[in-house]
């Protein structure tokens, strides 16, 4: 990585990245310094090329750790003119596409436990091949962004395993949602591990057949989520 060269005109020299992902060293390095006052609120930040060439890393790692400023509230990005600085601490809820993060926290158990209840008695096998198959994806991949993915597509594939159209049709609505959620607490909140866990979990409970096991296991995710954002926004 180029550490030689600031992030903006007259800001601070980029430092040296703990061994985290590259998202996680990008974001976790920007958001200290906004923290701290270096990238004073309404400052720009450089363009998405101008650090994806100062920290080594492609675009693409840029944008997963600047959505997750902005998902915190601390920046935002207009269309055009760039990334902008809009506070120096966290917001009191995290903004995730057209959902907030209390939208998610506030909706998600009434659609998704019931939906795992479901998936255990209605689940077909081409299904529950799926939902192994993503499971196991996710316990090895390195990438968050290809992780973020799998994960998405795990809860949509549970809740289209219920047999439910409108759970089905509720989590594909908010899917994008969800994975803007699970990039920021992988990050901010280092979830993944955990959440490979709960999910090999909520998998076993649907195997089993038992409603009641499915919806425990996945109460337990979604409580656990909610931790975890709880932390963020109270820390």
């Amino acid at each position: 990585m180029n550490l030689s060269d600031s992030r903006t005109a007259g800001q601070p020299v980029v430092r040296p990245l703990a061994r985290l992902s590259a998202a996680e060293a990008v974001f976790n390095t920007i958001r200290e310094d906004i923290e701290s006052g270096a990238i004073p609120v309404g400052s720009k930040l450089s363009s998405e090329a101008t650090l994806s060439q100062q920290y080594g890393v492609s675009r693409s790692v840029i944008r997963e750790a600047l959505r997750s400023c902005t998902a915190l509230g601390l920046t935002v990005t207009r269309t055009g003119k760039g990334t902008f600085v809009v506070a120096s601490k966290v917001a009191n809820d995290l903004t995730l596409g057209q959902y907030s993060a209390r939208d998610l926290t506030e909706a998600r158990p009434h659609i998704e436990i019931p939906a795992a209840g479901l998936a255990a008695e209605r689940r077909t096998a081409e299904e529950l091949e799926i939902l192994r198959g993503i499971v196991a994806a996710m316990a090895v991949e390195t990438d968050p962004e290809s992780w973020v993915a799998l994960d998405s597509s795990f809860h949509a594939t549970i809740a289209r395993a219920s047999g439910n159209k409108v759970f089905a049709s509720v989590v594909a609505d908010i899917r994008d949602a969800l994975a803007h959620q699970s990039e920021t607490l992988n990050m901010v909140a280092d979830r993944q591990h955990a959440s490979d866990i709960e999910h090999q979990q909520i998998l076993a409970a649907i195997e089993s057949g038992s409603a009641e096991k499915a919806r425990a296991a996945m109460a337990h995710h979604l409580e656990a989520v909610g931790v975890a954002l709880d932390s963020i926004l109270n820390n």
